[in-house]
C-alpha cells in the first residue's frame, strides 16, 4: 500500500464519518473552554473562638442568670458550632475575579476593609442552678438563654445544682 491509497482510505473514511467527527471535535474544544464561574468568593476569615471568649459569655450569662427569682446558684456552659467570622470587602474584576479591598492608615499599615463580624453560632447550652426543680425558674432561664444566644428551648438544658 502507498501513501495515495492510504490517504484515499483516509478521505473516504471521513466523508461517511464526518458528522460523528465534527460532534467529537466540537466537543472537545467545549471541554478546553473555561466554564462557569470559577471565581473566588469574597474572602472570609473565621478566627477560632478562644476559650476564653467563651468563658467570658458564659460567667456573665451565669451571673445574669443568678438574679432570677428563686434561681439560686447558676453555672452555664456554652458549646459553639462556628467561631467568630470576619467577611472582607471585595471588588470584582471582570467576571471570574475577587480582590481584597486594602486600606492603608497614616503610619502606612495596611489591612483589608471590614465589611461585616458575625458572631459566634452557639450549639447548645447546660445551666446547672440550685432552684431547677421549680417550672416557672426553668422556664425564664431557658428563655433568657434563648433570647441571649439565639439557641432553641431545645437545644438549652437547665438541670439542678446539688
Amino acid at each position: 500500500m502507498d501513501f495515495v491509497a492510504i490517504k484515499e482510505k483516509g478521505i473516504a473514511f471521513f466523508k461517511k464519518y464526518k458528522y460523528i467527527a465534527l460532534i467529537l471535535i466540537i466537543g472537545i474544544v467545549l471541554m478546553l473552554l473555561p466554564g462557569g464561574e470559577t471565581a473566588k468568593q469574597p474572602t472570609v476569615q473565621t478566627k477560632q473562638s478562644d476559650f476564653s471568649e467563651i468563658n467570658d459569655v458564659s460567667d456573665r450569662l451565669s451571673e445574669l442568670l443568678a438574679m432570677v427569682d428563686g434561681a439560686g446558684s447558676v453555672r452555664v456552659l456554652l458549646t459553639v458550632s462556628q467561631g467568630q467570622q470576619t467577611v472582607y470587602q471585595t471588588d470584582t474584576q471582570g467576571d471570574t475575579s475577587w480582590q481584597t479591598v486594602i486600606i492603608t492608615d497614616s503610619a502606612r499599615n495596611e489591612a483589608g476593609l471590614i465589611k461585616q463580624v458575625n458572631g459566634p453560632v452557639y450549639q447548645g447550652a447546660v445551666v446547672l442552678c440550685q432552684g431547677a426543680d421549680d417550672p416557672q425558674v426553668r422556664l425564664a432561664i431557658t428563655e433568657a438563654i434563648s433570647k441571649a444566644t439565639g439557641l432553641g428551648a431545645n437545644q438549652i438544658a437547665v438541670l439542678k445544682m446539688k
